[in-house]
């Protein structure tokens, strides 16, 4: 496990902040290293032509680390519905046909299919919540011959419970479903590997947003697109995906081509700076930590919380079906809508999501933290 790392994130000894899945803290390091990239904008005149290149570069090759693959299968996005939108223009479906998706699954990975549905003719198909918590059996009892696309997250959002996407991405390829991942609340926090052959999940595209798990800036996220989509339509066209656009002298000379891999995927004014030098020292933390050490280290946090709230009446999926880093609690009783802000006038910070309290820990939080959320838990439960 990981020693507490509070140390880097400023965060008052007075604050329990167990809600990394709303938005983590910005670690002092990847301020500093933002701070410092948005000051050389005060001097543009010292920004040469080939910075609008390195830092993106650079981005590409750490993101690609944590996905386990090439650097050219990484666009740079600035949000998770950005790259699900880029798969939704690519990704073919014909009328008759369904679309995947999870009961309560994020708004940005649903909303894009049901627009593909309508204009298609295709459907949405929903996995209805399982009764026992068993998300995956529940995906893998929905693949059936009509799926053309499976649109899912790693966890879902509101109950963490944890897919097994190894078993659902060798399910989908037997019977030719395309599977697009939205790993916003798991990527820097479970292990993840797009793999080869029979290793890894193997997705057609998979978006995360580097806000939350990834410990980074806000308007910026990574796209990883497979070699097989690569020469797609991007949602955008803009001067720096194209071929010759590392030469600003040549740039009115225009071409068909686009630059390399998944560059043209790649946002507009994706040279930021500010913000994607403190998502690379973010990303390279992570590394540094390993993201296996960071899930069993928020696990065993959450699972010392699972005990002590399941004594006051509360109840969370079993640890083999949830994600370590991800606990929702649930009640027969019902969760008072004003708990967040009767929680956060005692500095302790999570969230409400559908009928879950949702408590979501990271390298930063201490056993002291989690009694804090019990002691506020058990007065409300009284």
């Amino acid at each position: 496990m990981i020693p507490c790392q509070r140390h880097l994130f400023d965060i008052p000894d007075d604050v329990a902040y167990l809600n990394c899945a709303y938005m983590s803290p910005l670690m002092k390091p990847a301020l500093e290293a933002g701070t410092v990239g948005l000051a050389r904008k005060a001097h543009p005149w010292e920004l040469t032509p080939d910075e609008f290149f390195t830092g993106a570069d650079e981005f590409r090759a750490t993101a690609a680390q944590l996905l386990d693959c090439s650097a050219d299968c990484i666009a740079i996005v600035p949000s998770a519905s950005y790259g699900i939108a880029t798969a939704a223009r690519n990704l073919p479906v014909k009328k008759g046909q369904s679309i995947l998706v999870l009961d309560e699954q994020f708004p940005s990975n649903y909303y894009p299919w049901q627009r593909r549905a309508e204009e298609t003719g295709a459907s949405l198909k929903i996995v209805a919540w399982p009764a026992d918590n068993d998300w995956t059996a529940a995906v893998l009892d929905s693949l059936t011959s009509d799926v053309a696309i499976a649109a899912l997250p790693q966890v879902q959002w509101t109950s963490g419970g944890s897919l097994d996407l190894v078993r659902i991405g060798a399910a989908c390829r037997k019977l030719g479903v395309a599977l697009v991942l939205d790993l916003t609340q798991s990527l820097g926090a479970l292990p993840f590997s797009v793999g080869h052959l029979q290793n890894g999940v193997q997705p057609d595209f998979a978006v995360a947003a580097s806000y939350k798990w990834l410990l980074g800036p806000y308007s910026v996220g990574l796209l990883y697109v497979a070699p097989k989509w690569q020469g797609g339509l991007p949602l955008e066209e803009n001067w720096i995906q194209r071929a010759n656009s590392r030469d600003f002298s040549s740039l009115i000379l225009y071409t068909e081509d686009y630059d390399a891999g998944a560059r043209r995927f790649d946002m507009g004014e994706r040279a930021n700076f500010a913000s994607l030098p403190a998502a690379v020292r973010a990303m390279k933390q992570l590394l540094e930590w390993k993201v296996a050490q960071v899930s069993e280290t928020a696990g065993a946090l959450n699972r010392h919380l699972a005990q002590a709230a399941a004594d006051l009446g509360f109840s969370a999926p079993s640890e083999p079906l949830r994600a370590p880093h991800y606990l929702s609690l649930r009640r027969k009783a019902a969760i008072p809508k004003e708990l967040p802000e009767r929680l956060a006038r005692e500095k302790v910070f999570v969230s409400i999501r559908g009928s879950s309290i949702r408590v979501t820990p990271n390298v930063y939080n201490t056993v002291e933290d989690g009694e804090r959320l019990i002691a506020c838990l058990r007065r409300i439960a009284a």
